[in-house]
């Protein structure tokens, strides 16, 4: 009787030992560390290993995933938040002057080239820009047929060069002339492409110290 009893005791004492194993795989599965827990104390090391691989697929995959989904989304919209507060900030108006008095018209072109790129890359209605042409810079305008009867040793006014400063001055580019450099180079002002009377400043090397007291930036292309 008494050996009876102690067989019983040693298998409720199994049992609960089992018992307790699984208590522990189902935790061990739900925190991440059934692999180890399970294979020491169930005695069926594929069972627990599979079922602490299920909880942590389970439980920690999708906490893991979760966390990294979130901290994801946080850098993304993060980001994307960032750019458009930079898109959204106010570009500064500028006032810029661009000073030509060289009669090269290679030159000349890359300096048209300049006033383009830096509309393009700010906006035209993010810019005043005024071009001071005089001396040997009045060549920009001037018809290449009305060279012979001036003073001026170039005249640059070609189909093309005249593309250029139409397609600048629907931009709101203006070109100053100075009437020092018309009147001592023999320059008749109907000889220059597209030039009106508000055009004229007394002299362009005044006009660009107007312009910078009244801060413009300068640009020498």
């Amino acid at each position: 009787m008494r050996r009876a009893t102690a067989a019983l005791g040693a298998v409720l004492a199994l049992v609960g030992l089992h018992g307790t194993a699984s208590a522990m795989n189902g935790m061990a599965g739900m925190s991440g560390m059934g692999a180890t827990t399970i294979n020491v104390y169930s005695g069926q090391p594929g069972m627990g290993g599979m079922s602490g691989m299920s909880g942590m697929s389970g439980m920690g995959g999708m906490s893991g995933m979760g966390g990294m989904s979130g901290m994801s989304g946080m850098s993304g919209m993060g980001g994307m938040a960032g750019m458009s507060g930079m898109a959204a900030q106010a570009i500064p108006r500028q006032k810029v002057v661009y000073h030509i008095n060289g009669d090269d018209a290679r030159l000349q072109s890359l300096a048209l080239g300049n006033m383009q790129n830096h509309i393009n890359a700010i906006g035209k209605d993010n810019i005043d820009l005024k071009v001071v042409l005089h001396g040997d810079g009045v060549a920009l305008l001037l018809y290449p047929d009305a060279l012979a009867k001036t003073k001026m040793k170039a005249a640059n006014a070609t189909e093309e060069t005249q593309s250029k400063i139409a397609g600048l001055k629907q931009l709101g580019v203006q070109f100053q002339v100075c009437a020092t450099t018309l009147k001592s180079r023999n320059v008749d002002a109907k000889d220059l492409y597209d030039f009106d009377q508000k055009d004229l400043v007394p002299s362009g090397v005044a006009q660009l110290g107007i312009l910078q007291s009244q801060g413009f930036a300068y640009v020498k292309p």
